[in-house]
């Protein structure tokens, strides 16, 4: 093969894998927080601590009529200005993935508490192995410990949108 033919294959090969590179980081999931910045943290923690005691309503996504815990989760990170998505298996898709042991307030953390769902519930870490959610029907937005034996045993991943 001439040098002129060898040059020239070796520039398309270039071209193709920086092409490959800038599509692939254009294809990647859509982030939806908007910064990083600790006061964003404490305002969705304050935020979430706010509606202790909001009754639980499945698809609830106000303080007057009820949450669900994901929607206690896009309420509490609203009201410091950054957009997640609404169910809890996009707010785990939207979420980079932590390690437990790195868990910060304000990070999300998840639970499987369905059979037919890989994730099924999420909360708000406050620290301290305790986490604000939205439980279940006839309950009220309350604080737990990831420690206790149920959520222990539910425990599927942590995610951080700050």
């Amino acid at each position: 093969m001439s040098t002129q033919i060898r040059h020239y294959v070796y520039y398309r090969f270039f071209i193709i894998i920086v092409l490959s590179v800038l599509i692939s980081a254009c294809g990647g999931s859509p982030k939806y927080y908007s910064a990083k910045s600790s006061a964003n943290k404490q305002t969705v923690v304050k935020t979430a601590k706010k509606m202790l005691g909001v009754k639980y309503r499945y698809g609830g996504t106000t303080p007057g009529r009820g949450f669900d815990c994901s929607g206690l989760v896009q309420y509490s990170h609203r009201a410091a200005g950054i957009n997640i998505p609404r169910t809890t298996g996009q707010q785990y898709k939207a979420a980079k993935r932590i390690s437990r042991k790195y868990l910060k307030a304000g990070d999300l953390v998840f639970f499987k508490t369905s059979v037919s769902r890989a994730v099924s519930h999420v909360g708000i870490y406050l620290g301290n192995h305790k986490f604000i959610h939205a439980p279940s029907s006839g309950k009220r937005v309350k604080i737990s410990s990831m420690k206790e034996r149920y959520w222990r045993k539910r425990f599927t991943g942590a995610g951080r949108v700050l």
